[in-house]
């Protein structure tokens, strides 16, 4: 009973579906989807073909990001068309209407891409391509119960993503416009007012006719917009590439952000009801696509919405409409107030500024708040003031990429100053040799760097402002060639030893010299030669060229030291040998010189004295003789009629006979008489 109730009411639908100009045109509209599609493939394949021969040829980073990002877009409205496709060929289906053929070329291309995958294969499939059939199947069975729209969907969106993402870019080179840059221009161009065609009439079919023809008509102004700005930012790039990038980077990020939008409406879509006897729902319809309309109005989709699926009419608030009617004097007094508020400028403590008005530099500011014309008619470039900074002569170690040593770690590769390693952050350089009466050259590894800033003074400002273009690598460059002309007149030795104390005053005032020369308005605070050495595979033979020199050295100042002190030693003994004889010489003409007053004094004496003195003399003599010994001197000549004379004179106590001796002494038993 259900199977013929069934067939009745599809019998009943079939010829509402046929009344229907959606289902009547659905073969026309999916031939022409389908049409559009190949285009628009054929030219995203070219677009990438562009990308990766750019890529491979090192070329600057705008062709690639003009390549990508122009792909990606037309990625995301090829999108829109298989999403509308899908559709159509639902509704054709339904209608029972027959598939219109397609052109030649695109039915030969479609045949070989797939003609790998549509080749007859009648031997017995082996286990392994049953295997892969099995996993078919079941990848068929997910697909269709996750369904087939919304995941193509999604998967589109994410490779615009990703290309977008791999040629993204913020920096660049200069480009010059040749022949082959204006060809493409003229072909993005081209192709831009084929889609504005595709556009405009999509945008002209009728909602009855065609439902999805608006979305996708919207979607289609995404890489018109894209192709129009980016050809646009090719010619602006002989200006310079800085804005041109950005302005690529801006495109990219925009392209982004409609294609997370379908990430996210496909996302959603995955977890709703998948029924094949359903309408299928146009999934690619995108809120920032359709802001891309004159006069903006970006709610206006939003408002349909709620106003189709919720009923509620957002032009019936009274609050929206005064918005809406007073929208615009506020934002024009918002964007006038603001223009006039560009003409106020800050400037730090750090920093200067030369105040340019109508082209023509006026003054150097300094910090503090500033009031002059608004921008384009004034405007302030800034400038450094007193920031110290280091330039390396050679590629530096990168220390802000480096990760910082932990204290208690060992050593950053950038410390390491061993002469037996090839560090980064040295060059080489030639000096002057000399070998067996020759003139030669050497070779010595360097790491010399620079510590400058830009004058404190308003005219080094207005110099470094208007007269220098990249003022690291003049400093750079004249730098190198101060350190040729320098080192080719200064020998291994003298770089190495004594000429280092005086290399770096000697580069640092070549270098200002130049720098002044050329109105840089830079400073050089210091040179600091933080390495010199020979190349690192000639360290250990230099080593030990310096350690057998320093032992020579070494060995002459010992045996020159040796020598001095013997000759010291015998200066010194030689000067002790004549002292002692002057002393001794000395001596003995004193003593006779004593002798002689004694002698003269004694016959002085003899002839006023007479024998008196004699006789004096003679007691004197013999109390020096016996003056160790106990002994009573008498005299002879004292007879009985002359009194005994005692001499007291010596001042010595009259010699007794000693009392303590025993009695058989012979002091005890002499007696005396006259």
């Amino acid at each position: 009973m259900a199977m013929p109730k069934a067939i009745f009411d599809e019998t009943q639908q079939l010829p509402e579906i046929n009344d229907r100009a959606g289902f009547q045109l659905a073969a026309v509209q999916a031939h022409d989807l389908a049409s559009q599609g190949f285009k628009i493939s054929i030219f995203v394949a070219l677009l990438l073909l562009g990308a990766l021969i750019a890529n491979t040829l090192s070329l600057s980073a705008i062709w690639i990001a003009f390549f990508c990002t122009n792909a990606a877009a037309l990625i995301l409205f090829g999108t829109g068309l298989q999403s509308a496709y899908d559709i159509a060929r639902w509704r054709r289906e339904q209608a029972g209407l027959a598939s219109l053929p397609l052109g030649r070329l695109q039915q030969w291309t479609i045949a070989l891409v797939t003609s790998p995958w549509l080749s007859e294969d009648t031997r017995e499939p082996d286990r392994f391509e049953r295997l892969s059939g099995s996993v078919l199947l079941a990848g068929q069975s997910f697909l269709s119960r996750m369904g087939a729209h919304p995941l193509r969907v999604f998967c589109l969106a994410l490779f615009a993503c990703l290309i977008v993402y791999a040629g993204w870019s913020v920096r660049a080179d200069d480009i010059a416009l040749r022949t082959m840059t204006f060809l493409i221009i003229t072909v993005c161009l081209a192709f831009a007012f084929l889609l504005l065609v595709t556009e405009r009439r999509l945008a002209g079919i009728d909602a009855v006719e065609w439902r999805e023809a608006k979305a996708v008509s919207q979607l289609a102004r995404v890489p018109i917009l894209v192709l129009i700005v980016s050809c646009f930012c090719l010619l602006l790039s002989t200006r310079g590439p800085g804005l041109s990038i950005k302005f690529l980077a801006a495109l990219g990020g925009f392209v982004v952000l409609v294609g997370f939008e379908l990430l996210l409406r496909a996302s959603v879509a995955m977890f709703g009801p998948q029924n094949d006897s359903r309408e299928p729902v146009l999934i690619t319809t995108s809120l920032v696509a359709g802001a891309l309309q004159w006069p903006p109005q970006p709610l206006i989709g939003l408002q349909s919405e709620l106003q189709a699926k919720h009923g509620i009419d957002l032009r019936q608030v009274w609050a929206f409409s005064f918005i809406r009617r007073a929208a615009p004097a506020i934002i024009f007094g918002t964007l006038l107030l603001g223009w006039l508020m560009s003409g106020v400028r800050e400037i730090s403590m750090s920093n200067r500024g030369v105040y340019e008005r109508f082209g023509k530099a006026e003054a150097v500011l300094h910090s503090g708040i500033h009031v002059g014309l608004p921008w384009p008619f004034g405007r302030v470039l800034p400038i450094e003031n007193g920031s110290v900074h280091e330039l390396a002569t050679s590629v530096s170690t990168n220390i802000n990429g480096e990760p910082p040593a932990d204290a208690e770690g060992p050593a950053p590769e950038s410390a390491n100053r061993l002469w037996d390693a090839t560090h980064i952050s040295e060059k080489s350089q030639v000096i002057a040799s000399g070998s067996d009466s020759e003139q030669s050259f050497q070779i010595v590894n360097m790491d010399v760097r620079f510590l400058y800033r830009i004058g404190l003074s308003d005219r080094a400002a207005m110099e470094a402002a208007y007269r220098i273009g990249d003022l690291p690598d003049l400093i750079e460059s004249t730098a190198n060639r101060v350190l040729v002309h320098d080192f080719a007149r200064r020998t291994l030795n003298d770089v190495l030893s004594e000429g280092r104390l005086t290399l770096a005053n000697d580069i640092a005032s070549a270098v200002q010299k130049n720098l002044d020369d050329l109105n840089s308005g830079a400073e050089i605070l210091a040179v600091v030669v933080e390495a010199i050495h020979p190349p690192a595979g000639a360290a250990n033979a230099f080593h030990g060229v310096q350690a057998a020199q320093i032992s020579a050295e070494a060995l002459v100042a010992r045996e020159r030291g040796t020598a001095a002190e013997q000759a010291n030693e015998a200066q010194l003994n030689a000067s002790l040998v004549r002292d002692n004889a002057m002393a001794t010489a000395r001596e003995g003409i004193a003593a006779s010189e004593v002798s002689k007053l004694r002698f003269e004094a004694e016959q002085s004496a003899f002839h006023e004295a007479g024998q008196a003195f004699l006789t004096e003399e003679y007691f004197n003599q013999l109390t020096t003789g016996l003056s160790r010994s106990k002994a009573l001197v008498l005299d002879h000549r004292i007879g009985g009629n002359i009194a005994p004379t005692l001499d007291l004179r010596s001042r010595m106590l009259p010699v007794d006979p000693d009392t303590t001796a025993e009695p058989n002494t012979p002091h005890q038993s002499e007696k005396t008489g006259p």
